[in-house]
């Protein structure tokens, strides 16, 4: 089955394994303590007015929405393959714009899941408004894509390089 770019998640062999890891770790051990914990909360008695129960009734909720998160992100992750240095944008990549064409107001980030949002780069998914625009232009290309009140915005692709994060 071929997958297209925006479907799939780069990420370097340790994030593939980290993530790995997060999801064993909750579908094993954490799911036995959260169950542990509802039906301790159970026995107290009436679970209208049982804050504990209710507590871990959330947090297992949220523990399942993450091992879905995580069960689709590795299902659709290229693991060590970072993507080709020919200039065009893509996952993976850093790449720097100016914008409106003003080579003085630039951002560089990288393009990839929010898996690798670190302080050391700013991240931007390849599904957001900026990534679905740029992706695929070649540096100095123009690339367009729509702000949140709708209106249009251009920037100019100065740099694509592969992460090497």
């Amino acid at each position: 089955m071929t997958q297209t770019s925006e479907n799939v998640t780069w990420l370097t062999q340790e994030a593939y394994n980290k993530l790995k890891d997060e999801l064993e770790y909750l579908t094993g051990p954490a799911r036995t303590e959260i169950a542990a914990k509802i039906a301790a909360a159970r026995e107290e008695g009436d679970l209208r007015e049982n804050g504990g129960y209710h507590a871990a009734k959330e947090e297992q909720g949220k523990q399942e929405l993450r091992v879905r998160q995580l069960t689709q992100l590795l299902e659709n992750a290229k693991v060590g393959e970072a993507p080709a240095a020919d200039g065009a944008v893509a996952p993976g990549m850093v790449v720097t714009i100016a914008f409106d064409g003003d080579e003085d107001d630039t951002l560089t980030f990288l393009l990839a899941s929010r898996e690798y949002a670190s302080a050391e780069i700013e991240t931007y998914s390849p599904q957001s408004p900026l990534g679905t625009g740029v992706i695929g232009h070649k540096v100095g290309e123009d690339a367009e894509y729509e702000l949140p009140n709708g209106k249009k915005a251009s920037v100019k692709i100065l740099k694509a390089e592969p992460y090497n994060g």
